[in-house]
């Protein structure tokens, strides 16, 4: 019995922001998101919305990020943990400097510790 591999990805909005989700095909993820409203699944309801509601008001740009080696459980735990950092701490994250986010991670740990 296989497992089917989730992603974590990260894409950038035309306004600059960082949206994070898990799927199992990153690049048909990403164009449900450029699609938008439009659905096409065996059973759906035609029109059906497919892309994150996030991108209703921008528009997804490219897909900046990607994480492979989960399983759905460890996916979600995974995009919780992304969602949950700064700005600066996803950029980090993108540009592939991930000494620095798992520093940041313990440190953001160690500084919720002592409150």
């Amino acid at each position: 019995m296989s497992t089917t591999p989730w992603y974590v990805y990260m894409i950038q909005a035309s306004d600059g922001s960082l949206y994070t989700g898990i799927t199992t095909d990153v690049d048909r993820r990403f164009q449900e998101h450029l699609g938008g409203n439009e659905g096409g699944k065996l059973g759906e309801k035609k029109g059906a919305k497919k892309g994150a509601k996030y991108f209703q008001g921008r528009k997804p740009e490219k897909v900046v990020y990607t994480e492979q080696g989960h399983d759905r459980s460890s996916a979600s735990k995974r995009e919780a943990e992304i969602k949950r950092l700064r700005r600066e701490q996803k950029l980090a994250l993108v540009a592939g400097q991930s000494g620095l986010i798992n520093k940041c991670i313990e440190k953001a740990g160690a500084d919720q510790d002592e409150d």
